[in-house]
């Protein structure tokens, strides 16, 4: 028998607005014996979870979202299947989509078609109070009156969990977060950084079903920044539990992520592990996304054997060619670690054919600046390519970085082109 009791407690209205709703209706359990009832629902944030639902795989069934007055959709048939236990990043520019993806995951945005699931129920419709999850938000949604380890462990103390308990998994969070001298504090007396990783630990100390976080980090410092997303990453392997993490920054999602799906216009773009991105890109949008420094893509011509590159003739298979449908030009992308520098007669440039045997080989690059990094150099230089001034970033030696002013002349080295077609972006190569 379940009843409708006048508890404090908590509505989906809670998790945007992080403050208590006293008079919101909790549904509980009556417990056999006279014991104190119990809550069955729970949720996002602060919310209580669902019980007896222990796979926690999250599916994403042609999943669209269309907002009013709007005829594009902001996530338009969106196809993913996160396995139980996986480290999912979203990762794309500004207005991709990817934090309503997420939004609509934790209930938070309407599904106007498609299918969302978290193990084998349908939750598409469910509020978010129902769908066992625990969001962390960019802005931090603490309790103002509330000290940090109140705020910590508050969802443990509304499901009836023992005080010791609740101690020690906010001493556990405090300790990875870094925050056990402030768990005395309110919100008020802590800086940004530090109000954040409040609300991770908050959700932390949940162990949910499935960990969403938008953009969390955004807030820390650089150096922190940089500790915390290794911090979050073991945290997550070592507690098992499906994690949806949305980020802007690439680097962040190479560097946490399982698996990173790239999203842009709304549209998934490739979803794959960061080393098969890194190195298979499905498209030039994501060659020229994921990747710091980016990838150098140069729209080049055809010719016989391959295709020109400055001086040089790049041997290309004659089956991606064909897959350029008629067009005259392909775009080349070749990372900042894959450029050989050469001399007329160098080693480099003997493996490649050229077209003038009085020329350097190559492409000729006009070294603009030169970021020095200690182990390695950058350098960010112009060439010209079919009369077009093209921009280009050659990684060096950090001991023998060239002068500003100069001219270097690059080829790829062997097997490490990536070649799109200019028309389509799609990735000719295998």
């Amino acid at each position: 028998m379940t009843a409708e009791l006048l508890t404090p407690g908590f509505r989906a209205g809670s998790v945007t607005s992080g403050l208590p709703l006293w008079t919101t209706p909790l549904r509980v359990a009556h417990v056999p014996g006279g014991g104190p009832p119990t809550p069955l629902l729970g949720s996002s944030g602060t919310f209580l979870p669902v019980k007896g639902h222990t796979m926690a795989t999250v599916t994403y069934d042609q999943a669209t979202r269309i907002y009013p007055g709007s005829d594009k959709p902001a996530v338009d048939k969106l196809d993913i299947t996160i396995e139980d236990g996986e480290f999912l990043v979203l990762v794309g520019p500004s207005g991709c989509g990817k934090s309503t993806s997420l939004r609509m995951l934790a209930g938070l945005e309407d599904v106007n078609e498609g299918v969302i699931r978290i193990g084998d129920r349908d939750v598409t419709h469910l509020p978010p109070k129902d769908r066992d999850i625990a969001m962390v938000f960019q802005n931090y949604a603490l309790y103002p009156h509330m000290t940090v380890a109140d705020n910590m462990g508050f969802a443990l103390k509304i499901a009836g969990v023992p005080k010791a308990e609740i101690r020690q998994k906010v001493e556990d969070a405090a300790k990875i977060l870094d925050l056990t001298e402030y768990l005395g504090r309110k919100p008020k007396a802590l800086s940004g950084g530090q109000r954040q990783r409040v609300a991770m630990g908050r959700a932390i100390v949940r162990e949910p079903q499935v960990f969403l976080m938008d953009e969390p980090l955004s807030n820390l410092d650089a150096k922190l920044r940089v500790q915390t997303r290794t911090q979050i990453a073991g945290l997550q392997r070592r507690l098992g539990i499906t994690t949806v993490y949305v980020t802007h920054d690439q680097v962040e999602a190479m560097t946490m992520g399982d698996r990173v799906a790239v999203l842009k216009d709304g549209l998934l773009q490739q979803v794959d592990s960061p080393r098969n991105m890194y190195d298979r890109p499905a498209n030039l949008f994501v060659a020229g996304f994921i990747g710091s420094p980016a990838m150098n893509l140069v729209e080049v011509p055809i010719t016989d054997g391959g295709v020109k590159f400055g001086n040089s003739v790049v041997p290309v298979s004659r089956e991606a060619l064909a897959g350029a449908e008629g067009d005259k030009t392909v775009t080349v992308g070749i990372r900042p670690e894959h450029f050989d520098i050469v001399e007329q007669n160098g080693a480099a440039a003997q493996s490649l054919s050229k077209e003038s045997s009085n020329a350097p080989a190559g492409l000729a690059v006009t070294v603009n600046v030169v970021e020095e990094l200690g182990a390695d150099g950058y350098v960010y230089g112009t060439a010209e390519v079919g009369g077009t001034v093209k921009d280009l970033v050659v990684r060096v030696n950090g001991r023998q970085v060239p002068a500003k002013g100069t001219q270097l002349h690059v080829v790829p080295q062997p097997g490490e082109t990536h070649v799109f077609s200019t028309s389509t972006g799609k990735r000719l190569t295998d």
